[in-house]
């Protein structure tokens, strides 16, 4: 099993300051994590979010080691040149140190009404705006013309100076499918290490089909999970984290999202290695920032040692 890159994503920067940000970030940093993900969303359920490109931009900026990735980036919300502009940004400031991933949302329906796009068109949407953008990060005049997006010689320079893998989410098949067919990867979220695997499969036979066979790609899972000095201690933070984000109940999705000290976390992750992940970004909730920062490292840490 090849070792996988080990990071988190931090719910209680959501609403922080700046100060709290760079803390985190640098707790990070000096504690060995690969990455520091972010969220995206622009107004759920209760008008909650944060900007995924805007919060990856400030994990850049404030580190030189610190990879990130949006985990993942509504992109049929957005205009894809403006997301091309945002993306060559990136690459020109923090070149190799961002992956994007994207998904088509879908959970507050009316999250994506409010952006004006028809939620049932979100695929079709997804579809167009990632070859859009390909199109446009290689600097050249673009003409694109679809049922969404149309673009007459719109050009973004410079270009990007690193590749940005393009890594989609998404459970359902067509997800998976549209990760092999345009993307780099895919991203998957409660499923189990067995789902992970034939996941995994069938998006490569999608890309196959596709003529992609040059592809290194870049699997990666968002996991939900609590951590504390038990199971019954580690429990209630990922609990309360989830029902107050999704207004669901835990037990829905316990099966997939583990709590307790970081050993059993790293055990639990293990058939995921082998099941062809390559890139874990653990949604973790503990007592603190830094409680959970280092429960992450040491997840980090005991994957190395089960996978060297």
């Amino acid at each position: 099993m090849s070792r996988p890159l080990v990071g988190c994503i931090l719910n209680r920067l959501g609403s922080a300051d700046a100060a709290r940000w760079r803390q985190a970030i640098e707790h990070a940093e000096m504690a060995g994590l690969d990455h520091l993900a972010v969220g995206d969303h622009i107004a759920f359920h209760t008008g909650a979010g944060t900007d995924g490109l805007l919060a990856a931009a400030t994990v850049l900026g404030v580190s030189d080691r610190l990879s990130t990735n949006t985990a993942v980036y509504l992109l049929p919300l957005r205009h894809p040149l403006l997301v091309a502009r945002q993306l060559a940004d990136i690459s020109v400031r923090a070149p190799g140190r961002f992956t994007f991933g994207v998904g088509i949302g879908g959970e507050d329906r009316h999250e994506v009404e409010a952006c004006g796009v028809d939620p049932t068109t979100r695929g079709r949407r997804m579809d167009e705006c990632i070859q859009a953008i390909r199109q446009l990060l290689t600097g050249q005049p673009v003409d694109f013309e679809g049922e969404f997006v149309n673009l007459a010689q719109a050009q973004i320079t410079p270009p990007v100076v690193s590749t940005i893998p393009i890594v989609v989410g998404g459970r359902s098949d067509a997800a998976i499918r549209r990760a092999g067919k345009h993307g780099d990867g895919w991203f998957g979220i409660w499923v189990s290490a067995e789902r992970y695997e034939r996941a995994i499969i069938q998006m490569k036979e999608a890309g196959h089909d596709a003529s992609r066979h040059e592809i290194k790609w870049t699997n990666a899972l968002n996991i939900w999970c609590g951590i504390d000095k038990s199971s019954d201690a580690a429990r209630p933070h990922v609990a309360s984290a989830m029902e107050a984000f999704y207004g669901m109940p835990y037990n829905r999705f316990e099966r997939w999202s583990p709590a307790g000290p970081a050993p059993k976390l790293a055990e639990f992750l293990i058939p995921y290695v082998a099941a062809g992940c390559s890139m874990f970004n653990l949604i973790i909730n503990g007592p603190s920032v830094e409680a959970e920062i280092e429960a992450a490292a040491e997840i980090r840490q005991r994957l190395l040692n089960a996978t060297s």
